[in-house]
């Protein structure tokens, strides 16, 4: 395997039910193979084109035989990772021809040591998580190697990751692992107040799955406007 090969993956989790334990369920699959789809062809993989159904059923078989490792606590999860990686017998810098697709599944509980508490950011950082242009909307390997350093040195200041801003203006782009939102009063004087995430038209955030189930859930209770659009520090 050469030490440019191409890797993407997706984070999916798998349930059980709090009312039947032996129901469970995955959150949102056909999202998470979309964006496996877009990744591996952002990354000139071939089988990008893959039956999103059929690898679903794949990890849906997998997922039963290790349904004895799906935790039950609340927040817990049984984590699954489908991985796709270039196996072509290359050294040199190329679009592989051959792949491999494999899946591994962990039980997880919360992502940060503090548990369920709210976090610190930090978005006094020299470095930039992305460009638009580049791999930024890809759930690319890459990405996350070049966020290492300054997400060890926002730990030693004691926060628990980064606020990635783009441009002169601060334009807020994501967390180092997630998607954010900010809910504000408007400034029209209308008394009403909105939800908004940055878009994803520059191509420098990623498209998680948990971001399009917070749109899709707040805009079906009608309570508030939710907006995508650019936002900055300053504002």
């Amino acid at each position: 395997m050469s030490s440019c090969t191409p890797t993407t993956n997706v984070g999916m989790k798998a349930y059980k039910s709090v009312n039947d334990s032996n129901d469970i369920r995955l959150f949102r699959p056909q999202l998470n193979m979309k964006r496996l789809s877009n990744s591996m062809d952002r990354l000139c993989m071939p089988g990008s084109d893959f039956n999103p159904e059929e690898l679903i059923d794949c990890i849906a078989k997998l997922v039963r035989l290790d349904q004895d490792w799906i935790p039950t606590e609340e927040g817990y999860s049984l984590y699954i990772r489908p991985t796709v990686i270039s196996t072509h017998p290359y050294l040199g810098v190329a679009a592989p021809n051959e792949i491999l697709l494999y899946v591994i599944t962990c039980p997880v509980g919360p992502y940060y040591t503090s548990g369920f508490a709210p976090v610190r950011l930090t978005a006094d950082t020299p470095y930039v998580r992305a460009w638009p242009g580049g791999t930024g909307a890809a759930k690319v390997g890459g990405n996350y190697a070049g966020c290492m350093k300054p997400q060890k040195h926002a730990n030693k200041k004691g926060y628990s990751q980064i606020l990635w801003l783009f441009g002169e203006e601060g334009e807020i782009t994501e967390v180092g692992a997630m998607n954010v939102f900010f809910f504000l009063e408007k400034e029209d004087g209308s008394k009403g107040r909105e939800l908004v995430t940055p878009p994803l038209t520059r191509g420098d955030i990623l498209p998680g799955v948990t971001r399009q189930s917070i749109i899709d859930l707040s805009k079906s209770w009608g309570e508030f406007d939710v907006v995508e659009r650019s936002i900055t520090l300053p504002e």
